[in-house]
């Protein structure tokens, strides 16, 4: 699928009630997407199965919180985070993501299962949004990209650490 979609500015949303569910392999590549991601993503199933879940990714995400989820969920631990996805068009949409490994028998991963609510706007606005654009910049501040998320990742890992919490207790910290 091309990336070089231009950003609309206009935010989808979706019920309370609605949960988004995608299943990938260990690699991150997609093999189930429920009825609302294909919605929310504007895509088809026969667009999505197959594609890395990064197919989804959103330019101004940070990747130090990609790095973060990775870290965790390889680890075989679960992690929760705020994530601003991309839909097809354009247009972009939040999510409270919450991704766990799926294991196989003999306890090895053998693949990754996220469920994805809809999120506290005011949180979003106050706090994420912010931290979000704080992490960017040192992202983009480095000509490597690996170094810039290495040097936000480091930032991340600091403001985390002067809070005195995990990242999971920081975002639970958000919830009301």
């Amino acid at each position: 699928m091309a990336r070089d979609v231009t950003l609309t500015g206009v935010e989808r949303t979706f019920d309370d009630n609605e949960i988004i569910v995608s299943k990938t392999d260990p690699s991150g590549r997609l093999i189930y997407a429920n009825d609302v991601f294909l919605r929310l993503a504007g895509m088809t199933e026969a667009e999505t199965l197959g594609q890395p879940h990064s197919v989804i990714r959103h330019p101004e995400m940070p990747r130090c919180v990609f790095k973060l989820l990775w870290d965790t969920i390889s680890a075989g631990k679960e992690l929760f985070a705020y994530v601003v996805n991309r839909s097809k068009n354009g247009d972009h949409y939040w999510v409270l993501a919450h991704v766990t490994p799926s294991f196989g028998p003999s306890g090895e991963i053998v693949g990754y299962h996220s469920n994805r609510r809809t999120v506290d706007k005011q949180v979003i606005k106050t706090v994420i949004e912010p931290l979000y654009k704080q992490l960017l910049d040192i992202e983009k501040s480095h000509s490597n990209a690996k170094d810039g998320m290495n040097a936000a990742f480091k930032k991340l890992l600091k403001i985390l650490e002067e809070k005195g919490v995990a990242y999971d207790e920081f975002i639970f910290s958000l919830q009301r």
